[in-house]
C-alpha cells in the first residue's frame, strides 16, 4: 500500500479503464461508501461529489485540491465518467443528440435542447435500453426492450452532456428511450440523485408515461414534486389500443382515476402529452372527447404533430396532420379552460424523433 498523509491507497497496477469504478451518477452517500473501502477520510467523498456534480471534472487531473500522489491512485482504481459518448449530432437550432455506449455496449440516447424563449437548457434522457410498451408511431419501439437502466447510468447521461457541452442543464425529461415507470425503483433514484447532488429542482423534472398505473401510483406515494406527462395520444379506447398496446391492460378510465390520485398527493398539475396523427387522432370529434374526459383534471394539454418515422421495413405509417388541422384541434380543446400548447418542435433535421438516431446508428454499423 502506498500512503498520502493519514491515506492509504492500493499501489497496484491500474485496472482497465471499463473496470474501474465510475463516480457520475453515484450519490455522496455511495461515494462515502467507496472512499471509506480505499481507507480514505470521509470527507474525501465530499471533495469528489462537488468536483463531479458542481465543477463538472471530466477526470482526476481537474481535481487540484486533492494530492498529484492521491489523483494518479485514484486514477488507477477509479474513472469519472460511467458512460461513453459514441456519436453526436448537432441541428441547426443548437439542439444536440447524443448516443451513449453504456459499458455492456448497449446504445442510448439524449438530447439538449435550447429555447429562444427561455434561458435555461433542458436534457431529455432514456430509461431503458429499447422500449416494451409498443406505441405503434415510435421509433424506439421498434428496437425492441434490452434492459432497464441503473439509476447511475440515468444521471451519468445528464453529465455526459454538461461535461461534453460546457453548459449547465436546468431541466431533466424522461422522455427519452424506454417506459420509466417499468423501471420506476431507478427512476425514483436517480431523481433523488438529480435534486441533491447534480442540484436540478424537483419542479424542474418531468417523468413521461405511456400510462403504467402502478408506476403512477407508486410515483404519487413518493410525493416528490416533479412533473407527470401522461402519452395519452387519443381520447378513446379503440384507437388508444391501436397505437398504445398498453392500454389493454390499464383501461383509459382506470389510468385517468390514477391520475387523479396523483394531482390529489401531490399537488401537482400533470402534463397530457397528445401525439396528432393525421386521420388518426385529429379530429374535432376527439378533440371534444378529450375535452369532456379531462374536465374535472388539473393538467395541461401539449399538442405533439407527428414527426414522421419508418418501422424496420422502411414503411411510414402514419402523417403528420395540417397545420389547419393542428389549430381546430387546439381550439377546442382550450374551451375547457386548459392551457393548450402545440410543442415547439428541435433537432428535426437530426433524426429528431426518439429512437431514430440509434436506428440510424445501428444500421450503419451493420453495413461497416
Amino acid at each position: 500500500m502506498a500512503t498520502t498523509g493519514t491515506e492509504t491507497v492500493s499501489n497496484d497496477d491500474s485496472m482497465d479503464f471499463a473496470s474501474r469504478q465510475a463516480l457520475s451518477g453515484l450519490s455522496l452517500e455511495e461515494m462515502e461508501k467507496l472512499v471509506l473501502s480505499l481507507d480514505l477520510p470521509k470527507f474525501r467523498a465530499k471533495q469528489l461529489h462537488t468536483w463531479v456534480y458542481a465543477k463538472c471534472a471530466k477526470s482526476f487531473e481537474e481535481m487540484t485540491d486533492l494530492s498529484a500522489d492521491l489523483r494518479a491512485k485514484l486514477n488507477n482504481i477509479a474513472r469519472v465518467p460511467l458512460i461513453e459518448q459514441v456519436h453526436l449530432q448537432v441541428s441547426r437550432d443548437a439542439t444536440r443528440k447524443y448516443l451513449f455506449q453504456l459499458t455492456d455496449k448497449k446504445i442510448v440516447e439524449s438530447v439538449l435542447m435550447s429555447f429562444q424563449d427561455r434561458p435555461t437548457l433542458s436534457a431529455c434522457v432514456s430509461s431503458q435500453v429499447g422500449c416494451a410498451v409498443g406505441c405503434t408511431f415510435c421509433a424506439t419501439g421498434y428496437l425492441g426492450f434490452s434492459r432497464n437502466l441503473s439509476s447511475a447510468e440515468i444521471v451519468d447521461q445528464v453529465m455526459s452532456i454538461q461535461r461534453e457541452s460546457g453548459q449547465r442543464v436546468a431541466n431533466v425529461v424522461y422522455m427519452g428511450q424506454g417506459e420509466p415507470l417499468l423501471n420506476v425503483d431507478e427512476v425514483i433514484k436517480s431523481i433523488k440523485i438529480l435534486i441533491n447532488s447534480v442540484g436540478i429542482g424537483a419542479r424542474h423534472i418531468t417523468v413521461s408515461t405511456a400510462g403504467i398505473v402502478p408506476g403512477i401510483l407508486r410515483l404519487a406515494k413518493e410525493k416528490l414534486p416533479v412533473t407527470l406527462a401522461l402519452s395519452l395520444h387519443a381520447p378513446d379506447a379503440q384507437t388508444r389500443e391501436e397505437i398504445v398496446p398498453i392500454t389493454k391492460k390499464f383501461p383509459i378510465s382506470e389510468l385517468i382515476d390514477s391520475l387523479h390520485q396523483y394531482v390529489d398527493a401531490t399537488k401537482r398539475r400533470v402534463t397530457l402529452e397528445y401525439v396528432m396523427l393525421a386521420g388518426v387522432t385529429d379530429s374535432p370529434d376527439q378533440a371534444k372527447a378529450l375535452s369532456e374526459m379531462v374536465k374535472d383534471l388539473n393538467c395541461n394539454i401539449n399538442l405533439i404533430p407527428f414527426n414522421p418515422t419508418t418501422n424496420e421495413e422502411g414503411v411510414t405509417l402514419y402523417e403528420r396532420p395540417s397545420r389547419d388541422a393542428q389549430y381546430r384541434f387546439k381550439e377546442i380543446a382550450e374551451r375547457t379552460g386548459k392551457t393548450v400548447t402545440i410543442r415547439l418542435e428541435r433537432g428535426t433535421d437530426i433524426d429528431a424523433a426518439c429512437g431514430q438516431l440509434h436506428n440510424t446508428y445501428l444500421q450503419e454499423q451493420t453495413a461497416d
